[in-house]
């Protein structure tokens, strides 16, 4: 039976003649490297504090939910779901999230705004902002979630806000290898792909200039060992040093370090900083930045 079942994905694979095998992120460099979001798989995105992880991955469930109609679910720890929901609106209708709070709006602004909220309103995407899950609280949501609107993509932010209630744990490197199995064991259950966050230790902060490591990951080499694909975003040291440069539009590079069934390589991404919203950087795409609010 798994023979024939490997003979089946093979040949599917044959069929689709060069297209994604898996569900597309929609940042095309990232799609070419990695073929999409695949079932059954652990897609760890890492950064250190304020690197853009939350809107990198909220841009991925948002083109998944909008512009694909696929089914997403987000577990967010650390905002609530409103605030995620502006977040996502704002990104959407390529709003300045900080003119929105001081009501600084143009007429136009309003309609692109309202326009966005319907979209999403129309889109199935979930949100749950339970706070201090253990990862089996977190299983058992994501389970109910499968059963009710067939998910086809999780995303948790993040790992480490989580914690774990199995026995026999001595120390916080035991408790994240613990939680990283789980969630790892979540997406082999539903066979959905689980894009789950996490954060960078801060020796990458030190180093100036060096491009992070599968070992900067935080807490634990389990995260390391269970996900079968790692990225990890970064400011490339050009960018870093460019005090000139302007913070509301920046370039930073996600470091695919590990891709179990795959090559491994560099994305660069741009990041709207004002906007929440990541963009191909690459001169092919499609992708154009706008002008400031």
């Amino acid at each position: 039976d798994l023979v024939r079942k490997a003979i089946t994905t093979i040949e599917e694979y044959h069929s689709r003649g060069g297209m994604l095998t898996g569900l597309a992120t929609g940042f095309k460099d990232l799609d070419a490297l990695t073929h999409g979001l695949h079932p059954g798989e652990m897609i760890v995105i890492a950064a250190r504090p304020s690197m853009g992880k939350t809107s990198l991955a909220l841009n991925v469930a948002e083109r998944a939910a909008v512009d694909q109609g696929v089914p997403v679910a987000v577990f967010s720890l650390e905002m609530t779901a409103e605030a995620l929901a502006t977040r996502l609106i704002c990104s959407r209708a390529r709003i300045d999230l900080h003119a929105l709070r001081h009501g600084i709006l143009r007429r136009e602004q309003v309609a692109e705004l309202t326009a966005a909220a319907d979209l999403l309103s129309k889109a199935p995407l979930f949100i749950d902002d339970s706070a201090g899950l253990s990862i089996l609280q977190l299983r058992a949501k994501a389970r109910r979630l499968y059963q009710q609107h067939r998910i086809r993509l999780f995303v948790i932010d993040y790992l480490q806000l989580l914690h774990s209630t199995a026995r026999r744990i001595e120390n916080r490197q035991q408790e994240i290898a613990d939680i990283s199995s789980g969630i790892k064991a979540l997406a082999k259950e539903l066979n959905v792909p689980v894009v789950v966050l996490s954060q960078l230790n801060r020796e990458v902060e030190r180093e100036r200039g060096r491009k992070p490591r599968l070992s900067d990951l935080r807490e634990s080499g389990a995260i390391e060992q269970d996900a079968d694909v790692v990225g990890l975003l970064y400011r490339p040291a050009a960018e870093d040093d460019d005090d000139g440069v302007s913070d509301d539009v920046v370039q930073i590079n996600l470091l695919i370090a590990k891709q179990r069934n795959g090559p491994t390589g560099e994305v660069p991404l741009v990041f709207l900083r004002n906007y929440t919203r990541f963009e191909d950087a690459t001169k092919d795409s499609d992708a154009t930045v706008p002008p400031a609010s």
